[in-house]
């Protein structure tokens, strides 16, 4: 009678594996996560105009330039004559040396301050397991309820700068009058009897010349900033079982150590990720897995907390720079939270004691 009630059993779970999708053909000893191949993502740099090139213009002012000479007659060339000498009177006259420049007017350039919104994360829906809390049965596969949920896009604003008005010149033509004086003498009576021929007497002058101012024209370039957008590439939510050691489900040290203080990992610390990490990961290509640090009790909490986030979040870098998807990552930092003995805050410990709390752990997550 106890052999036909085994067998009936058997018989039953057979049948409730089949019609709750369960694992098929299990192994005795083995445990299996339910998977989800999860979502694929990539990022992409998008390259923004924050600031549009313009024209800058900066005017040289007008002035003076090189000195330049002038010959003038001061004294007419005659004749006189030894009978009689010629007379003449002294005239004065202002002599026009000429100039003048162009003034440049300068318009600035101007702009608009606007706002451009941008997609950095689409819009996604996932299938998620929650759990039935009016459950009454001890199978935890029957207290599941599946709950299609949807994520928005989500957006990042950036402030950019528009071109209104651009820069702009015009001239305005401004004459400048030089004079020079000279006295002259001017024939007023000439010789008579014998005619001497006098040469003209000349006299040179110095005046400088103005410039007209100029415009100097540089074209100032446009400024960019570079913002990181999550582009879906492939879609996921096919579910699968894969088979596993049931300890891999429960925490497991990770047997790393970090310098004092510091969350980068040592080239030995990044061998054991590739023994124990990465290749599981790779042999089991849709679990997820779980990767938390811990600290001890010494020190102030939030800094324990914050270096604790950081070193998770360091092996998580690691795995997805080796390739795996991030999706399949989750980091947690529990910092001095969950010690493993009795060395709290004022309890006086040995160096091993406190060692034991400083850990970094991994487990299988069930989908």
């Amino acid at each position: 009678m106890k052999n036909l009630l085994l067998v009936a059993t058997f018989l039953f779970s057979a049948f409730m594996v089949n019609a709750q999708d369960l694992p098929p053909n299990p192994e005795p000893g083995k445990c299996y996560v339910k998977c989800v191949t999860p979502d694929e993502f990539k990022d992409e740099e998008i390259r923004v105009e924050v600031m549009p090139s313009y024209r800058k213009i900066t005017v040289k002012k007008a002035g003076y330039g090189k000195d330049l000479t002038k010959t003038i007659v001061v004294k007419e060339a005659c004749t006189t004559y030894e009978c009689t000498p010629a007379v003449y009177k002294k005239v004065t006259e202002r002599i026009s040396t000429g100039g003048g420049y162009d003034k440049i007017n300068v318009k600035l350039a101007s702009f608009k301050d606007e706002k451009k919104e941008f997609e950095v994360y689409p819009k996604i829906g996932r299938w998620e397991y929650t759990a039935y809390e009016g459950c009454e049965s001890d199978n935890p596969a029957d207290c599941q309820v599946l709950c299609w949920r949807e994520y928005p896009a989500q957006t990042t604003e950036v402030n950019i700068k528009t071109l209104a008005n651009n820069a702009e010149i015009s001239r305005n033509r401004v004459e400048v009058d030089n004079f020079v004086e000279v006295t002259k003498e001017v024939l007023v009576k000439p010789a008579e009897c014998k005619a001497i021929e006098v040469p003209a007497v000349t006299k040179t002058i110095t005046y400088r010349e103005y410039e007209s101012e100029d415009t100097v024209v540089t074209i100032v370039p446009a400024q960019f900033t570079t913002i990181t957008k999550t582009v879906l590439v492939k879609k996921g939510g096919v579910t699968s079982w894969e088979s596993i050691d049931c300890e891999l489900l429960e925490y497991n040290v990770l047997p790393i150590n970090y310098e004092y203080g510091s969350a980068r990992l040592t080239a030995q610390a990044r061998k054991i990720i590739d023994d124990r990490l990465l290749t599981l990961m790779n042999a089991k290509s849709n679990v997820r897995m779980e990767i938390s640090a811990h600290t001890d009790a010494r020190g102030n909490n939030a800094s324990n907390l914050s270096l604790s986030e950081q070193r998770a979040q360091s092996v998580v870098s690691y795995l997805v720079s080796k390739g795996i998807n991030k999706s399949r990552l989750v980091s947690k930092g529990y910092g001095e939270s969950r010690l493993k003995n009795r060395c709290a805050d004022g309890v006086n410990c040995t160096e091993a004691e406190h060692a034991a709390n400083r850990r970094t752990e991994f487990r299988i997550l069930n989908n």
